[in-house]
């Protein structure tokens, strides 16, 4: 699996998609009200895992700890998964808690 790139090898390969990351998603999205950054980052690790967007979740896992998840609640968001998103997705997701 590849590595997911961090913020300054995104801004050196991608500018613009950097900034843009950091302006409207990180600054705008996850700072609004209606959800808490918890809530967000649970919506996100399950919205990564039924995708299968496994190179991406190292980073959110992290994130979402330092969100306020503790990782028995993550643990369990992924089985849950496992029955709306399939065995293999929640599985991988899995595979990738280890990895963070």
């Amino acid at each position: 699996m590849a590595k997911t790139l961090d913020s300054k090898t995104l801004a050196r390969i991608a500018p613009k998609l950097a900034e843009l990351s950091q302006q409207v998603l990180f600054d705008d999205i996850w700072q609004r009200d209606a959800l808490t950054p918890r809530e967000r980052s649970l919506i996100t690790l399950a919205a990564l895992t039924a995708l299968g967007r496994v190179q991406q979740l190292p980073w959110h896992i992290e994130f979402a700890l330092q969100n306020g998840l503790a990782r028995e609640e993550i643990v369990e968001v992924f089985t849950h998964l496992a029955f709306y998103a399939g065995w293999p997705a929640a599985v991988s997701a899995l595979s990738c808690l280890e990895e963070a």
